[in-house]
This record gives structure tokens, sequence and C-alpha cells, in this order.
């Protein structure tokens, strides 16, 4: 049976959006499918303790896995709004693109795609305000070092890098919708958004450092 209002979190990591349905590719609800696998992974120091946390919170709050760039588990214009907070900086272009191509499969026409993204404009402001280059590279996240010890090195063999690929203003953001075909591609100021029902949706999620952007689904 497919559900009237169906709404899907992408990316939700520790905060699932209740009423939607909340996906994420983490290690952590990967691992939270296999509960006994946790304190080995927790101990060989693969999951840290937080990822554990994570992996429970997970099995308990029904947060479902999916790569967002290769396949959202939904149906073919089934959804009538997707979100994505902080999640599209960890992708690169050609990634942001994939994953865009399969919110606007899984779209149903007038549906809403809402996208919330690190604003690097906030981080150029300041660095010009404090002339401090470091703590600009720092805060964009798109440095990392290397794995300094083996369990180091197994972590970024099994989860990968985390740091940031990409990083986006409104602009930027919005364009990045329009090539992928949506309309109506708008930044949003916080509290403001096109869904028609968010219901607990966090409209202002990390307001203090983020830019969000939305966009339609076209009817044809």
């Amino acid at each position: 049976m497919v559900q009237a209002n169906l709404r899907v979190n992408v990316g939700c990591g520790s905060s699932p959006t209740p009423g939607w349905v909340n996906f994420d590719n983490s290690l952590s609800v990967r691992a939270a499918r296999w509960p006994l696998a946790v304190p080995a992974l927790t101990r060989l120091r693969v999951l840290s303790p937080e990822s554990a946390a994570l992996a429970r919170e997970a099995a308990a709050r029904n947060i479902r896995f999916a790569n967002a760039t290769t396949r959202i588990p939904c149906a073919s214009g089934s959804v009538a709004a997707v979100y994505s907070s902080h999640m599209i900086e960890h992708l690169d272009r050609r990634e942001a693109r994939a994953f865009l191509a399969e919110v606007r499969r899984i779209l149903r026409p007038g549906g809403v795609v809402r996208i919330a993204a690190p604003d690097i404009g906030r981080l150029v402001r300041e660095y010009l305000a404090t002339e401090d280059a470091d703590g600009f590279v720092a805060a964009s996240h798109m440095g990392l070092a290397r794995p300094a010890s083996l369990a180091g090195w197994a972590r970024w063999i099994v989860v990968g890098p985390r740091h940031h690929l990409w990083m986006y203003d409104g602009g930027s953001l919005s364009r990045l919708l329009t090539e992928a075909g949506f309309a109506d591609a708008a930044a949003m100021p916080p509290g403001k958004t096109m869904i028609e029902d968010p219901g607990q949706l966090d409209l202002a999620e990390r307001a203090d450092e983020s830019v969000y952007a939305e966009a339609v689904q076209p009817s044809s």
C-alpha cells in the first residue's frame, strides 16, 4: 500500500524526523541490522563509541540504510517531499548529481526537495572579518589528516573519508537543483518552506551555520 503523503529524510544521521522515512548510509546504520556485530566492531575500533551509540539508536528508531547516490529504496514518483541536511557537501560533484537524479526519480509531480548545507558564504564573511586563514580552512572541513594508526586506516577503508568534498552558498545550491532538472529553485530562510505538510521537520536545523534551498519536481 502506497502512503499518501510519503516524506523522506536522506542522510538523517542521529536526527531522524518523526513521521518521515529516515535513511542514512553510515556504517552504524548497516551494523544496526546485526546487533551482535556492534560490540565486536567497537572493540576493533572500527566503530567509535559514538558510532556504536548511533547503531543502537538506528535500530531503536528504524533508521534505514540507503546509498543515496545509487538508489533510494522508494518507488518512482511516490514521494511528496525529500529533505537532506548536511549530507550533500560530503559528495563530490558526480555523486551530488547522482543523488539529485535519484531524488527526481522518487518525487511525484509537485513534490518538493529541501537541501540544507554548510554556508560557505558565512565562512568567507568570517574570514574577511578575521583574516584567519587557518580558521577558514578548518571550519570548511575540506582538509583531512591521514590516519595515524592501524585502527585509523581500517576505519578509513571500511567507512571512507568523512570530510567535505564541496561547499555551497544559496545561489550555487539553487543552481545545482536547477541543473538537475527541478523547477522554482530558490534559497529559503530558516523556518520557511514550500513543503505542504512538513510535520515535525526541523525547518531551522543548524540555522547558525546553514544555507537552505528548495525546488519543485516538474509536472512533465
